[in-house]
């Protein structure tokens, strides 16, 4: 590419004949291009060295210098054009990776379990506690199912699924078996229960020392209603890269929830960065001692306006040297999605901890879904 043409003019210049002491000429037409400010003082250095002494010493120095001069800044040219196309490309496969992100999220939104298809969430109490439609069920499930699907007797956090009077409904599933009197497992155990029924999908989830019935529903108003989501568009400043500080040992936080409740998670460190000029700092937790992803809970001002007003979640990779070791990873804020619980009225989400409420605004990421 160096001894190419920019619009048809030679990039080298001539050479003294060998059967005249004369230059051949020397291109005059303006050349155009990424070249063409370094090329154009160049000709006119080579167009300088006619009017030197034939032979002269100092003219050939020139001569040599001016050719070094034009090298040098073509070959500078084509280092910056590939750098900038090479920042251009990673530009669009970044974007491109977070729009396909985004639409996955919708798509996990409305899965057939996703957090929209959520009907019911009802606690239970030590003893027996009953199911159903029926108005004197202990957890009420509205809608076209029986006044009495089963009772789920709680004794001591042991679980065990009983028959209610009348007997279990045909139609009532437990792990894709016909429903009998068993132990029932909860969302934190390696196979949880799962029992179904039409529509229906109940699980039991444990919640530091409280179990609760969780019932979904295919047909749910807030599934069928979905009306999509929205985000402020992609911005790059907001992907930062943040030093990681480990805590050793790890530190537990208290996060509170929804419910008014206090659960504890573990922090194994602090990531620190730099946005709008400002240092700031945020605690992750992790979902789960096996998690591969760090768990951002928190807020910034954009939930006074724009923004679910409890705060938002964002998952980033766990740093490059592990959780336990000094080292760096990137926050990348356009992930910045909404909790379960800007959705629906039976989500158990956390909170923000008052060190990760930030003063400044982060206008990027997932907006209100509702207005």
């Amino acid at each position: 590419m160096l001894c190419g043409a920019i619009s048809g003019v030679a990039l080298l210049p001539s050479f003294p004949s060998r059967r005249s002491d004369a230059f051949i000429d020397v291109p005059t037409a303006a050349p155009s291009g990424p070249w063409s400010s370094a090329v154009s003082s160049g000709v006119r250095k080579f167009a300088d060295l006619r009017r030197l002494s034939k032979g002269s010493l100092q003219m050939k120095r020139k001569f040599v210098l001016a050719v070094a001069f034009v090298l040098a800044a073509m070959l500078s040219q084509s280092l910056s054009a590939g750098s900038n196309n090479k920042s251009a490309g990673d530009q669009n496969s970044w974007q491109r990776d977070l729009l396909t992100w985004r639409a996955q999220r919708a798509t996990s939104l409305q899965a057939p379990e996703g957090w929209l298809s959520l009907i019911a969430l009802g606690w239970l109490k030590e003893g027996d506690n009953s199911f159903g439609s029926a108005e004197d069920s202990r957890v009420q499930i509205a809608g076209k199912t029986p006044a009495h699907i089963a009772i789920v007797r709680l004794e001591k956090s042991a679980l065990r699924l009983l028959p209610p009077a009348e007997g279990f409904p045909k139609e009532l599933l437990v792990d894709g078996g016909p429903a009998k009197e068993q132990t029932l497992l909860a969302d934190d155990a390696d196979k949880p229960s799962k029992l179904t029924i039409g529509t229906l999908t109940i699980i039991v989830i444990h919640r530091d020392d409280q179990f609760a019935l969780r019932v979904k529903d295919l047909q749910a108003p807030t599934r069928v209603a979905f009306h999509g989501l929205r985000w402020y568009e992609p911005n790059a400043n907001y992907r930062v890269h943040a030093r990681w500080i480990p805590y050793n040992p790890p530190k537990v936080l208290d996060i509170p929830t929804v419910l008014g409740t206090t659960t504890h998670m573990p922090a194994p460190g602090v990531a620190e960065f730099t946005l709008d000029g400002k240092v700031l700092r945020l605690e992750p937790v992790l979902e789960d001692p096996k998690s591969t992803e760090l768990f951002f809970i928190m807020r910034d001002a954009t939930s006074r306006t724009t923004t679910y007003g409890a705060g938002r979640f964002l998952y980033t990779e766990l740093p490059d040297h592990g959780v336990s070791q000094p080292g760096e990873v990137w926050i990348d804020f356009n992930r910045l999605v909404n909790p379960p619980c800007a959705f629906t009225a039976y989500a158990t989400c956390p909170l923000p901890p008052p060190q990760n409420r930030l003063g400044l605004a982060i206008p990027a990421g997932e907006q209100r879904y509702h207005e």
